[in-house]
């Protein structure tokens, strides 16, 4: 997908209908295609292209950690833990950490939320360069890792319409996706690779080296000055202030409450591929990545069609369909006996997965008003990420009882049933 490159020909009965060039070269303005207009913000291809490195160290972290948990302990009840663990902070904090997001200069905000995800890698790094690595030194960077994720989630969430403005947001947020999965696609490959040959530490090391991209990008932004916001209430009243307009609103109100499901049930069983990767399949640390990785490339193909034809799609309907997806490829991965039909159940549910989080996210800042956004998008994260743990902690004790396949049928049915739900019961979704 390349720039398009459209004649100056001062005859031309009708323009393009484009917006600002994207570039000015020998007498010809090249344009990009409409699926990669938020590209022509400055500040958003620097934060773009930052953290699609980032975010790829963040995957190869995660694979590599996953592996080493359950080399360490061999549970399933492990995997779901230190999950249980990330994800605690955000279900305590969420709500007042939009509080925050709301009062101050997101930019400076989001380096300082950076470098404190950076730290935890280079800790975790050396611990398991020396060999002194034990369970409980992850389960504690968990919690920090959580602790930091919880305030720099909704600043990034809030921050994306100041980068591109409320007409590109959309292809903003799919093109977000975009970033996210194609490094979903590539970290988990690389780490298996890596870690099968040199050990987990390289990963977590290089991990820590990736932050300095999105760190660095952050840092050459050109912003306006921060103006804090006027007549500030305190932060309780804060709080009642954006969940009031949740409860009023009964469109964003039902997509918070669709986007809980398949959050608590569905996405924390890719946790458990670990386990379905040595236990049910047999395959070693490069091929759990390749199962990590079948699940980037389903979830980059959802990006990018998003991106490319979201304005064209009746959003209410394809979240229905995300979710029916999503728990059907979860229940064909529970009943696959083979790398191959797993491998192509994960790309569905990778498929299903990013859209769903693409379209909520859509859906819910489209709706919200910008001096409410943090507030809101918190509580939105808050349904995502804060009410995981739950069912990590769920999954994981249903994995490590009658073991990984189960587990993940379990969380396939129930996101089937709350789809059934969410068609008869909420048709504020289907009508958006």
């Amino acid at each position: 997908m390349g720039l398009a490159p459209v004649s100056l020909d001062p005859h031309m009965s009708e323009p393009l209908p484009q917006v600002t060039p994207f570039l000015r070269l020998g007498g010809r303005e090249w344009h990009l295609p409409t699926a990669l207009r938020a590209f022509r913000h400055r500040n958003y291809r620097l934060y773009w292209f930052g953290q699609l490195i980032s975010l790829t160290g963040t995957w190869m972290q995660s694979t590599a950690q996953q592996w080493l948990i359950y080399r360490l302990t061999g549970s399933p009840l492990a995997l779901g833990t230190v999950m249980f663990l990330n994800s605690l902070p955000a279900m305590l904090l969420s709500l007042f950490a939009g509080i925050v997001v709301d009062r101050v200069d997101k930019r400076r905000f989001l380096l300082l939320t950076q470098t404190a995800l950076m730290t935890p890698a280079f800790i975790l790094a050396l611990l398991t360069y020396t060999n002194v690595v034990q369970y409980w030194h992850i389960l504690v960077l968990a919690v920090c890792l959580g602790l930091a994720n919880t305030f720099d989630m909704p600043a990034r969430q809030a921050f994306t319409v100041e980068m591109v403005g409320k007409d590109d947001l959309m292809n903003a947020i799919a093109l977000n996706s975009s970033m996210f999965n194609s490094a979903r696609l590539i970290g988990p490959a690389v780490a298996g690779l890596l870690v099968a040959q040199v050990g987990e530490a390289t990963a977590f090391l290089l991990n820590g080296l990736s932050f300095l991209a999105v760190i660095g990008g952050l840092a050459l932004m050109r912003l306006p000055a921060f103006t804090p916001r006027p007549g500030r209430l305190t932060p309780l009243a804060d709080l009642r202030e954006g969940l009031g307009y949740i409860r009023r609103s009964r469109a964003v109100l039902a997509l918070v409450l669709v986007a809980a499901v398949p959050s608590v049930f569905g996405f924390p069983a890719t946790t458990l591929l670990p386990a379905v990767a040595r236990d049910v399949l047999g395959l070693g640390v490069d091929g759990y990545g390749g199962l990590v990785s079948s699940i980037g490339l389903g979830a980059l193909v959802g990006a990018l069609s998003l991106a490319a034809l979201g304005d064209y799609r009746p959003k209410g309907r394809l979240l229905t369909t995300a979710t029916f997806v999503f728990a059907g490829a979860l229940i064909g991965a529970a009943l696959a006996r083979n790398a191959w039909l797993t491998s192509a159940a994960l790309v569905l549910a990778g498929w299903g997965m990013v859209t769903h989080l693409a379209t909520t996210n859509t859906l819910v800042q489209l709706q919200v008003p910008d001096n409410l956004r943090g507030r809101v998008m918190s509580a939105y994260l808050w349904a995502v990420v804060g009410l995981a743990p739950a069912g990590s902690l769920a999954l994981g004790t249903l994995a490590e009882w009658w073991g990984a396949p189960s587990a993940l049928l379990a969380g396939g049915l129930v996101c089937a049933a709350s789809a059934v739900i969410m068609l008869g019961a909420v048709p504020e979704v289907r009508r958006l």
